[in-house]
């Protein structure tokens, strides 16, 4: 694995989200492609894109080392599938606001998960950022029902969280136990668990060849990439500051989509939004202040 100085790791970071966040405004520019489809294509171009950067980055020995990954690294990637399949899916169900603001949940319900399955202690801060969080959530949510707005896509969309969170969660338990969970090789599982679950649901085939170009720049550009960047960086970076940064993809992905593709966010994105995040950050930097 590479190594980076602190600077160049924040950048990293920085770039990741960016290439994370553009993941709305491409599909809302699909020609014929539809939900389980895209997920379909995504996932099988970043399994063909982890193939090639896998072995450049840890040797053509880190296949045989998989198969002796142990049930954590097999979890995990079943997460890491979770997550893609129900974030594409998401984001073709309902607006690309709503999906990101749902996945800023990830690192208090993994605090929260972490909580309950292996004991971590929550400080007070976290416990209040939860409870802003979830009012923020609320709100958003509440607001969109009494509109008339179909939950199903948000519905899907914090399945996404809840992935996240099992994975951190798993992964911190396999850390105590002295196996460390190498996230790459779980990131190709994880795709390719995408591969098998979405084909059947995908067939018959819709996609325009501007739909597989469009596709395959996700599944290289938006995922395989920047998900092997972040993993680099976490070996640089502390939790709380791969967690603020990670929120920027939040705020690149919904000025994107409204930029270039005219989803406007409602007043009560902003609103529920702006809890959610402010509870993430102002959490994150108390206790990191605490900390140092």
């Amino acid at each position: 694995m590479m190594k980076v100085s602190h600077n160049r790791a924040v950048l990293m970071m920085v770039a990741a989200t960016l290439m994370w966040s553009i993941a709305g405004v491409v599909t809302r520019h699909l020609e014929h492609a539809q939900k389980f489809e895209v997920t379909f294509w995504r996932s099988l171009f970043t399994v063909l894109s982890l193939l090639v950067i896998l072995p450049w980055m840890q040797g053509r020995g880190v296949f045989a080392r998989m198969r002796r990954g142990g049930a954590a690294l097999w979890i995990s990637g079943l997460c890491w599938c979770g997550m893609f399949t129900f974030f594409m899916v998401g984001i073709m169900l309902t607006t690309v606001a709503n999906v990101l603001v749902t996945m800023s949940l990830t690192p208090l319900l993994t605090a929260l998960a972490a909580r309950i399955f292996i004991g971590h202690r929550i400080p007070m801060r976290t416990w209040i950022a939860i409870g802003v969080a979830g009012f923020g959530i609320a709100y958003m949510y509440g607001n969109q029902l009494g509109q008339g707005v179909s939950m199903a896509g948000t519905l899907v969309a914090l399945c996404v969280p809840i992935s996240g969170a099992a994975n951190w969660t798993v992964t911190q338990h396999s850390h105590a136990q002295g196996h460390d969970v190498d996230l790459i090789p779980a990131i190709l599982i994880g795709a390719l668990l995408s591969v098998l679950i979405t084909l059947p649901l995908a067939w018959p085939f819709q996609a325009s060849h501007w739909d597989l170009g469009l596709l395959a720049s996700l599944g290289l550009v938006q995922l395989a990439i920047p998900c092997t960047m972040v993993v680099i960086c976490t070996k640089v970076l502390k939790a709380p500051e791969v967690a603020l940064l990670g929120l920027l993809e939040v705020i690149f992905g919904i000025l994107l989509a409204w930029v270039g593709a005219g989803e406007v966010p409602g007043h009560d994105v902003f609103v529920g939004g702006s809890l959610v995040i402010s509870a993430l950050v102002v959490n994150e930097m108390v206790g990191w202040r605490g900390r140092a």
